[in-house]
């Protein structure tokens, strides 16, 4: 097999002071793409006073305005498109699950940019031509399935288009085509391993070498037991639709060290999730990303609401960006306390008795918020397994978030799951009229 440093682009092979002359001129030519053929991006950069002319250096893109999810759902279906309809060969959109789905388009050009980038991410990952490739994102108009499909095809591997559920199918297709490399939510690939062992099969004997998660945000604790229980590198990958898809960013399997963004193709900033400010590499914040080379939707600084922050790059020349553990709209402030899912997700991991799949449900009781954790019992466990783990979770949530909650232990593979991924929180107090979310700046 040949060294990974042997197999990288032409991309990935830019020294710093090419790359930032690089960014500099696709920037540039991107905000112009946008300002004359979008013309919610026209109206924005003239109210706020800028033009792309302004952008005569790379810091010099903090004088434009965001981009915000609302403002893909005010202008659906096409309104931030910036080709003509004959152009877009192919359209995904959001679930739509809290309102309008965002839609987004992809020209000839950005469906191979895609796949490129896609194929980077894998070949950093572990993966190399010839792999098969067991792809169980769910296929459709989310962007996880065909994004993940034809990445992998275009780095010469065979695919597996399992898609998401039919989990017992899914255990005997890795049994029985033997696939190196996984790519799944992180949740879901825990339902796997639980199939797995369900059906008697050590799930440390397959064929599986790498896995490859994202989707969703998911903790070092995490990575740890599915390493430890598949016996498989797991390392993440990141992407939303409104930028491209998966392959925004990936981690590295040498390193693990966190997600190297291809900055050639998608520009990062970190900034103040209540001021806006734009917050120097090092320092935790909201990432936000403007797109370099895309034809049919280019984004400028849109904001992900993503937590993370930026650090120099390792194994790439391009800067990682820290694994994602938390959003700036998954802030849960409960009778005055800061609360953020991966925090329940790390005590919810290390109890006995308890599979890694756990719902917050918020509720009133009279003046005051109510938080039940609701988490699913492992298969093997008994009623006092389950009355511990209970207690065992009330108290850890007290003493290390300070919240007293309510702790329900569900049957096995019984809490609401989309596309692989667990509906995290249910926030009912939003249906009394108060929103149950923190400042969304």
């Amino acid at each position: 097999m040949a060294d990974a440093t042997e197999l990288l682009d032409s991309g990935e092979r830019l020294d710093e002071e090419a790359l930032r002359a690089l960014q500099l001129e696709r920037l540039r030519a991107s905000l112009r793409h946008a300002y004359e053929h979008v013309p919610f991006y026209r109206e924005s950069f003239d109210r706020a006073g800028t033009h792309p002319d302004d952008c005569r250096s790379l810091a010099d893109l903090a004088r434009f305005p965001f981009t915000v999810k609302a403002d893909l759902r005010a202008h659906y279906p096409y309104g931030m498109f910036a080709v003509p309809q004959d152009r877009i060969r192919r359209l995904h959109a959001s679930s739509g699950t809290t309102g309008r789905p965002t839609v987004v388009g992809y020209t000839d050009n950005d469906l191979s940019l895609w796949s490129d980038m896609v194929a980077r991410s894998l070949r950093a990952a572990g993966a190399r031509p010839g792999d098969k490739v067991h792809v169980a994102y769910g296929y459709g108009l989310f962007t996880g399935g065909l994004g993940a499909h034809y990445g992998a095809e275009r780095l010469g591997c065979t695919v597996i288009p399992a898609s998401g559920g039919m989990t017992a199918r899914q255990v005997q297709l890795i049994r029985d085509l033997e696939p190196r490399i996984i790519m799944v939510t992180p949740s879901y690939m825990l339902t796997i391993l639980d199939e797995f062992e369900r059906q008697g099969v050590d799930p440390r004997s397959t064929s599986l070498r790498v896995g490859v998660f994202g989707a969703e945000p998911w903790t070092e604790r995490m990575r740890r037991e599915i390493e430890e229980r598949f016996a498989i590198d797991a390392v993440d990958i990141y992407g939303l639709s409104e930028v491209i898809g998966p392959g925004v960013a990936q981690e590295c399997v040498e390193t693990k060290d966190g997600l190297h963004i291809w900055e050639d193709h998608f520009y990062p900033e970190v900034v103040d999730p209540i001021t806006g400010e734009v917050l120097p590499d090092g320092e935790e914040g909201e990432l936000v990303f403007t797109s370099l080379t895309k034809e049919a939707m280019p984004i400028v600084r849109y904001r992900t609401r993503d937590l993370t922050r930026l650090l120099p790059g390792t194994a790439r020349v391009f800067r990682r960006m820290e694994k994602v553990t938390g959003r700036s709209d998954d802030l849960l402030i409960v009778r005055g306390v800061n609360l953020f899912p991966t925090q329940i997700e790390e005590i919810v991991l290390r109890t006995p008795g308890v599979a890694p799949h756990f719902q917050l449900r918020l509720t009133r009781e009279g003046r005051l918020d109510a938080l039940t954790v609701r988490a699913e019992a492992r298969q093997d466990a008994d009623p006092g397994t389950r009355e511990a783990a209970a207690r065992s979770i009330a108290a850890a949530v007290k003493d290390g978030v300070g919240v007293t909650v309510t702790v329900e232990i569900v049957e096995p593979e019984s809490l609401e799951r989309s596309v692989g991924k667990l509906r995290r929180v249910v926030d009912l107090r939003e249906k009394e009229g108060r929103p149950g979310r923190g400042p969304s700046a």
